[in-house]
């Protein structure tokens, strides 16, 4: 099957054989795609090779022939937004849940809007914190796996006083006084989900609480094993609390 002129992201690239790359792209008909890129790392195929890297923006054209398809042609939509720390890392983690998550071939437009909202914020001054907890949820609900945020799992209206944790297929739960520090303090704030649901940025701490909530979510469709960006981001603040 010829894919013509078709939108994708850049997610994954990696040297493969001498002069050809092996990719993972995000397209915006076919879903998350694996191609084999022949003959695009010689001396004289720099501007081919820079418009295949991860975070970039391109126009494909491939034959698809079972799991891997052959990129025939790409050129490169804008330029990718040039990162730095944080930012970058927020990036590599974006690439690695995506990879992680979407299955091959699998039209996920959705997906595609979410990813190239959260791309275009990570270059701008926005919290990148919400950044990632907006691409989260929106990854979910692409997936299947979302659920309403403005109620919980009995039912209930979201109290904006209390905690909740997570739950998949289910939705939040609310935590009672009763229950252990470790659990609250993995549980979101009732303040966060609403902003959440409503799309609209929490309070630094409540939107704090969210991290933990999505996280446990995420590894529950993950499996046992996680992110190489949560054990980055893990060593890149423990560093910073020890300077």
């Amino acid at each position: 099957m010829r894919i013509a002129q078709e939108p994708a992201y850049v997610l994954h690239a990696r040297p493969w054989r001498e002069t050809s790359l092996l990719l993972e792209v995000l397209t915006e008909q076919h879903g998350r795609l694996g191609l084999v890129a022949r003959g695009v790392t010689g001396p004289k195929k720099h501007v081919q090779r820079a418009a295949l890297q991860p975070l970039q923006f391109i126009r494909l054209e491939a034959d698809l022939r079972g799991e891997l398809a052959r990129l025939v042609s790409a050129e490169a939509v804008d330029t990718a937004p040039r990162l730095q720390g944080d930012a970058m890392l927020a990036a590599f983690y974006l690439n690695e849940v995506v990879l992680r998550l979407a299955p091959r071939h699998d039209p996920l437009p959705e997906l595609f809007a979410a990813y190239g909202d959260a791309r275009a914020r990570l270059a701008s001054t926005e919290s990148l914190a919400w950044t990632l907890r907006r691409f989260e949820r929106d990854l979910l609900e692409a997936l299947g796996f979302g659920f309403a945020l403005d109620v919980d799992a009995d039912g209930q209206p979201i109290d904006a006083a209390a905690r909740y944790v997570l739950e998949p297929e289910q939705g939040p739960r609310r935590l009672f006084l009763d229950r252990g520090r470790s659990e609250r303090a993995s549980a979101a704030t009732g303040r966060a989900l609403l902003c959440l649901a409503e799309d609209a940025q929490p309070p630094a701490e409540d939107l704090a609480s969210l991290r933990l909530a999505l996280r446990q979510l995420l590894v529950h469709y993950l499996g046992a094993r996680g992110l190489k960006s949560w054990d980055m981001l893990g060593d890149l603040r423990q560093l910073r609390a020890d300077t």
